[in-house]
């Protein structure tokens, strides 16, 4: 957990096994300051959005709606196999971007917690760092290495002349890998809010981001499992089940990089102090 003012004093703490994430923090005047990992990473609840933010969440949103869209029978028609292939590549270029500023944004988080209006002191930028006792660090970490999987199948995928073996080994294996990581590093969100907040708090719009990414997850690998291909017969296991787990879970994608702009906005109703002081 970050450093905090002298003055304040830590009244308790949440979290996930070895993790912290949330914190409550009594002031010399009685008010409390509830403190969680998620927040103070983003910098949620200042007037002004981050223009990190506003990337990450725009290149999440390009790179998700070409997931839901690619596997439309309509548009795979309308634009070809190679094209509707290559939607799919241009989907994880953007969601790698995305990730990748995320990763970012992770280990550039703030050493300190400050006044919640107050200014916060940032140290030098990180391009890397070795922070694995923050849950974020895993949850973003993994999330990049699963677009990063991801890429190599969309890319793959372009090639039409693959054997039943060299698809599975070229295009399956990675899609598989990167989905298992997107399951892993959406959990791990998920678990970073709703230990703070509760495991159901819809009034917050963070659960919402981490609820709609983990179930995007879930439908990218349930998408995983019906495009196996059947060595016997060179098939899709379940055809139509890769197509709906990957559109559906690019409009679960979609809706939580949408909400990070409102999610930035979200203010914490304040403390007041306490009276028995």
């Amino acid at each position: 957990m970050p450093s905090y003012p002298a003055d304040w004093q830590l009244t308790g703490t949440a979290g996930v096994g070895p993790f912290t994430t949330g914190a409550t923090f009594r002031r010399r005047d009685g008010s409390t300051v509830d403190w969680d990992a998620r927040s103070h990473r983003k910098h949620t609840g200042h007037t002004r959005v981050p223009a990190r933010t506003w990337w990450i969440a725009s290149l999440f949103s390009i790179g998700a709606a070409c997931f839901a869209i690619g596997p439309l029978p309509a548009v795979a028609q309308r634009v070809g196999p190679r094209a509707d292939a290559l939607i799919f590549a241009v989907g994880a270029v953007f969601f790698t971007s995305a990730a990748g500023l995320s990763f970012l944004e992770a280990i550039n988080a703030p050493d300190e917690i400050a006044e919640p209006d107050g200014p916060r002191r940032r140290g030098p930028f990180r391009m890397v760092a070795w922070r694995p006792h923050t849950i974020d660090w895993w949850a973003n970490g993994v999330q990049f290495i699963g677009t990063i999987a991801f890429n190599v199948t969309t890319i793959s995928g372009l090639v039409m002349t693959w054997t039943t073996r060299q698809q599975i080994v070229r295009v399956w294996v990675p899609d598989a890998f990167g989905s298992v990581c997107f399951l892993i590093a959406s959990a791990l969100a998920f678990a970073e809010v709703a230990s703070t907040v509760g495991a159901f708090r819809p009034s917050r719009v963070s659960w919402w981001v981490v609820a709609l990414n983990l179930s995007g997850s879930i439908w990218f690998g349930i998408a995983a499992l019906g495009s196996f291909v059947l060595p016997a017969t060179g098939e899709m296991v379940r055809l139509r089940a890769d197509n709906v787990g990957t559109s559906l879970g690019g409009v679960c994608f979609l809706a939580a990089a949408v909400l990070l702009i409102p999610e930035a906005r979200w203010r914490r109703p304040s403390s007041a102090p306490d009276s028995s002081t």
